[in-house]
């Protein structure tokens, strides 16, 4: 019973904060009553200590004190919840738990290149088909949902978060999981991208250490910092659309994805931060088969700053593996990126470079290798890109606009001649408007041109279009 009425005593109490002034603790414990806060039994107790008499003055005893006043103070605080501080979350104990989540949805209509030999691009962007296409799809972010709990023990600042990645489109589960491709039939499901599952622990002078899977250090800026990661970009497969579009992945970037990781940030220095860490060795989509005796080693810089009216944000990252191949060989894949970014009143500009061998174009470790020219060694393709973008905010609308080029080279003349088809550039030109109808939820029109050319000199071009909005708290 007692724990029950110091329950309900810290609801009235929180009810005082808010309520007129009455004349008497009597008179606050009926208002309680009356709007169902305080049950029969609890009024009646609570009343009836209220209405004790006082004790004679010859007692050295302390002060009683207000009635609400002592029964809250028997409350045990730590086992109280209350809202957080800041962001949508509640505060249980010593730990603060956190949510925070993204829907977003788009129509997308897709105008192919028509498929002829000369349209055939191994490895292009591009959409190629017979007719047109529309979907309602998810854009280059799939929704997602975190949940994050962080604490101070022993003087350590503790956390661990956990990152559902759902998509609006039914896919068909395979090889990639939640990110294969689309299955736009009845009683299909939607897939899951559980991509982050990590533990972090630091202190403010020491820095962060963190254990688990989230987003890789290599071309994370890239994609974190391209207009497209709020809309569509290109497209992809829009026929059967999976959880994502390509946005300008592949064409400006290679996908950083998100990979299992051991990695150190070091303290904020004055707006300069450094990682590194190692990971998880990730084996060729396209190349033989591997057996890596050795983990993936990623770092990245980054710089914040102010010059009067001008922010930026600069950064550089780099990406090491050695690959071990069933049966004999080796190759590493290395890469290296840079850019950045500058506010100048309403406008923001970036530019973003990567240049990268045995690496792929697209995603990492996809049309990686090629033919070896002579032996039995894996032989390296090597690739670079760029991009840059600017976008003018104006009150609630802004207007946005990036250019991109991914290009892949032959890894020798064996694969020159085996594969004459190879992508040689991927391209696109991107149009973008937004309307911020709520601090939560921005709408978005986008124009997209995609290209994709081969070595051989064949090609390939789309249009698409996308219109929908996206949604953040």
């Amino acid at each position: 019973m007692k724990k029950a009425l110091c329950a309900s005593v810290a609801l009235a109490t929180m009810a005082i904060a808010t309520t007129p002034a009455y004349a008497g603790t009597a008179e606050l414990l009926k208002r309680l009553h009356e709007k169902g806060i305080l049950s029969d039994e609890e009024y009646a107790e609570l009343l009836a200590e209220e209405n004790k008499p006082s004790p004679a003055p010859a007692a050295a005893a302390a002060p009683a004190g207000d009635t609400m006043t002592r029964a809250t103070e028997s409350v045990d605080s730590s086992r109280m919840v209350r809202m957080a501080a800041s962001g949508i979350g509640l505060e249980v104990g010593p730990a603060t738990i956190t949510f925070s989540g993204s829907v977003n949805g788009f129509y997308v209509h897709d105008n192919p290149a028509t498929p002829t030999a000369r349209t055939a691009v191994t490895g292009g962007i591009a959409s190629v088909g017979a007719n047109n296409s529309s979907a309602i799809r998810n854009g280059l972010l799939p929704g997602f949902l975190k949940v994050s709990v962080a604490t101070q023990q022993s003087g350590w600042d503790v956390g661990a978060t956990f990152g559902m990645y759902p998509g609006i489109n039914s896919t068909a589960w395979g090889a990639l999981g939640a990110n294969n491709g689309g299955q736009p039939t009845a009683l299909a499901t939607a897939g899951i991208d559980f991509r982050q599952t990590y533990m972090t622990f630091g202190r403010p002078n020491v820095g962060t250490f963190k254990i688990g899977r989230d987003i890789g250090l290599f071309g994370s800026e890239g994609i974190l910092n391209d207009i497209t990661l709020l809309s569509s970009g290109t497209p992809g497969n829009n026929v059967a659309p999976g959880n994502t579009t390509l946005g300008r992945i592949g064409v400006g970037y290679i996908y950083t994805d998100f990979q299992p990781q051991i990695t150190y940030t070091s303290p904020n220095l004055k707006g300069l931060q450094a990682s590194v860490g190692v990971f998880q060795p990730l084996s060729s989509l396209t190349g033989p088969a591997e057996s890596n005796s050795a983990p993936g080693f990623q770092g990245k810089v980054t710089y914040d700053g102010k010059f009067g009216d001008v922010a930026a944000r600069l950064w550089v990252s780099g990406i090491t593996q050695k690959h071990d191949i069933v049966g004999g060989g080796s190759y590493t894949g290395s890469g290296v990126d840079f850019g950045g970014k500058v506010t100048v009143g309403p406008v923001t500009a970036t530019g973003y470079y990567y240049t990268a061998s045995g690496l792929g174009t697209t995603v990492l470790g996809l049309f990686d290798t090629g033919l070896p020219q002579t032996g039995s060694g894996v032989a390296k393709r090597d690739s670079s890109g760029f991009y840059a973008q600017a976008l003018a905010t104006f009150g609630k609308v802004s207007v946005g606009g990036s250019y991109g080029e991914s290009h892949l080279d032959y890894a020798s003349n064996t694969d020159r001649l085996a594969n004459p088809n190879l992508l040689d550039v991927n391209s696109s030109y991107v149009g973008q408007v937004r309307y911020g109808l709520t601090s939560w939820v921005t709408l978005i029109g986008e124009y997209v041109h995609s290209k994709a050319v081969a070595h051989s000199g064949n090609k390939a071009e789309s249009d698409a279009l996308a219109v929908g909005g996206i949604l953040f708290f």
